[in-house]
């Protein structure tokens, strides 16, 4: 490994156990990330941020301090630093705010207090990067594909055919959309702020204040021209297509018992087919489409990046392997 490059992540697992929103896997995707990211990809364990919202956790994963963690993971950041940030847990979709986009939606993810974090807060983040330095988004939620703002897709439903059907098995009755449908949101947000109005950002804004995402603080000719820098060095695995969800799995006693996100453990299990080499980011999209096709699932993950990312190594894990450090 390069001794001048840095490599830190930040992992979030929500279960938002107790809520009719619970989930089951999603702490257990991102204690099996840490695992990988030490043992394999050479991070040091102290550059490893963990978010769970399990009981007792001493920093739940609000959206203030998960927008907190990945802030500071970028602003230590220096030209060549590998960052990666792992999410599990619920997405959601947005609708345009503007009448002149009425079709158009934003991709979100649900921190366990409800404060969204969007694909714009994503662009900010990415664009904020110094030169050289690469920021890869794995995200196992619903509505994940697109999740970086205007960030170029390479695998997915325009730039590849989505891999349709199944192995001719049903889904396991223990699978669970990670998916809070936007009316569901609207109203838990309306039964605390206790106005009414169909506009989420008016509710996100009285609820949290400037801890609310960008997209709903900018005013919309602002953030209409967000938009990524010439030298972009953003990457998203997504766990779907935006228009799909991504599966929570909780399987028996007899099944195995150990919950799961579908595309986390997909991941896993390419990593662990592929222990002896190096993956591309688009290679490990491309066989966890496999493994999910195979599993039966009908989600299709993506990825969006440069072109030049496309084909680097995942995490430059070659970094490692040129200076003899275990993969």
């Amino acid at each position: 490994m390069d001794k001048g490059k840095k490599r830190s992540a930040v992992l979030v697992g929500c279960n938002y156990s107790g809520t009719q929103y619970e989930l089951h896997g999603c702490i257990n995707d991102v204690r099996a990330m840490r695992e990988a990211l030490v043992g394999r990809f050479g991070f040091e364990e102290g550059q490893v941020e963990v978010l769970t919202d399990e009981p007792g956790s001493p920093v739940m994963p609000t959206g203030a301090n998960i927008r907190a963690a990945l802030g500071r993971m970028v602003d230590r950041a220096e030209p060549g630093d590998v960052l990666f940030f792992h999410y599990s847990g619920h997405g959601t979709r947005i609708p345009s705010p503007r009448p002149v986009f009425p079709f158009k939606k934003g991709e979100a993810i649900v921190p366990c207090d409800f404060n969204l974090i969007t694909d714009m807060d994503f662009r900010h983040l990415v664009n904020r990067l110094p030169k050289g330095a690469t920021l890869t988004i794995l995200s196992d939620s619903c509505h994940s594909g697109g999740l970086i703002d205007k960030e170029k897709e390479q695998v997915g439903p325009s730039a590849a055919p989505a891999l349709r059907g199944g192995s001719g098995t049903s889904l396991p009755s223990s699978a669970a959309p990670k998916h809070i449908p936007f009316q569901a949101l609207l109203q838990h947000l309306s039964s605390l702020t206790q106005i009414t109005t169909s506009d989420i950002g008016t509710h996100l804004l009285e609820t949290f204040g400037a801890e609310a995402s960008l997209r709903f603080r900018l005013p919309p000719l602002e953030a209409a021209s967000f938009g990524p820098l010439k030298s972009d060095e953003g990457i998203l695995l997504s766990g779907c297509q935006a228009n799909e969800t991504s599966a929570d799995m909780s399987p028996t006693a007899a099944e195995g018992g150990k919950a799961y996100g579908a595309f986390s453990n997909a991941v896993q299990t390419v990593l662990k087919e592929e222990s002896e080499r190096k993956l591309s980011n688009r290679e490990v999209v491309v066989r966890a489409r496999e493994v999910l096709r195979k599993q039966g699932f009908e989600q299709h993950p993506c990825l969006y990046c440069s072109d030049e990312n496309a084909d680097e190594s995942f995490l430059g894990q070659h970094d490692d392997e040129e200076d003899g450090v275990p993969c």
